[in-house]
């Protein structure tokens, strides 16, 4: 029997205006707004439907965002949230699907992605680093390269294995830019620098994860109620503190994206939700999952059709 999976996306997903329609539905999702936006110290409400986009990209803002979009669709179906049998989120999106399957509070996960976004931008300004996509070469040809750009000058290394061709790279601004070289003399199809604001999933993380086991060591993760696909193996958890464990590592490894759509597709997933801001994750499943149906989830429209 075909299986469904709730897909929950990350950073880049965001854009000036998302969720505006959902919280004028809603005084639940106005609660969680106001949440969100107290643990911030910033209206981000206004921040999500106004922008600036520039503010928005802010990693101390956008994760917040992105997270209570994706929980603010969940509020507004209720007792109507469709049947599935997986949970997963890209990077950010974990924790989303986290709260989906009962393993955190709405309220704690919010509180928790505040804090790791603030600790990652700290990081960020302490470690200065930057990303970069490379694709058309194998998994095995890209962490050669990195092997080869990473030296007594700076570090690189795979972060996020977005599909089967492409992957991202994250690390010290020099061995990136080496890599890229090199993803090029390799006849990459592309490999290009992108505009981020630091090495996420990279070693230069390093004091974010620390910040974030002191801070979830008090934070209750139950044992969710339906199965986790994690960022870090690509496999399934069904236990709370091995759940708290994984999204300590998160920090500081690679997103294993593309290994997880290959999981799901041996355990028999056809249906397809992703839910919060954008299609990128559907995108990326059409080409690497084909399954039978692809829904999105973001707007108060795409819920009414349900």
């Amino acid at each position: 029997m075909s299986k469904t999976v709730f897909l929950f996306p990350g950073q880049a997903s965001q854009y000036v205006g998302m969720g505006k329609d959902l919280y004028n539905a809603s005084d639940k999702v106005k609660k969680l707004y106001q949440l969100a936006s107290d643990e911030i110290g910033e209206d981000i409400a206004k921040l999500s439907f106004e922008g600036p986009a520039e503010e928005l990209k802010r990693t101390r803002f956008t994760q917040p965002a992105i997270l209570v979009h994706a929980l603010s669709v969940l509020t507004i179906l209720e007792d109507r949230i469709p049947q599935f049998d997986f949970a997963c989120g890209h990077s950010l999106g974990e924790y989303a699907a986290i709260a989906a399957v009962g393993a955190m509070t709405y309220e704690d996960a919010i509180k928790a992605v505040v804090k790791r976004a603030s600790l990652m931008e700290d990081a960020c300004q302490k470690n200065p680093g930057t990303m970069a996509a490379i694709m058309g070469l194998s998994s095995e040809k890209v962490d050669e390269i990195c092997k080869k750009a990473t030296d007594d000058n700076g570090v690189v290394i795979p972060a996020n294995y977005n599909s089967k061709i492409q992957i991202a790279i994250s690390g010290s601004i020099v061995s990136v830019e080496k890599a890229v070289e090199l993803a090029k003399e390799a006849k990459a199809k592309r490999a290009m620098m992108l505009e981020v604001g630091g090495a996420f999933h990279s070693p230069l993380m390093e004091s974010a994860k620390k910040g974030m086991s002191d801070y979830l060591s008090s934070v209750t993760v139950s044992d969710p109620k339906k199965p986790i696909v994690a960022n870090v193996t690509a496999e399934t958890v069904q236990n709370g503190e091995q759940i708290r464990d994984l999204l300590v590592q998160q920090i500081t490894s690679p997103v294993r994206w593309a290994q997880t759509m290959a999981f799901l597709v041996e355990n028999d997933v056809k249906t397809i939700y992703e839910i919060g801001p954008g299609k990128v994750l559907n995108g990326l499943a059409k080409r690497e999952m084909r399954p039978d149906t692809m829904i999105n989830l973001d707007t108060l429209d795409d819920i009414s059709k349900l």
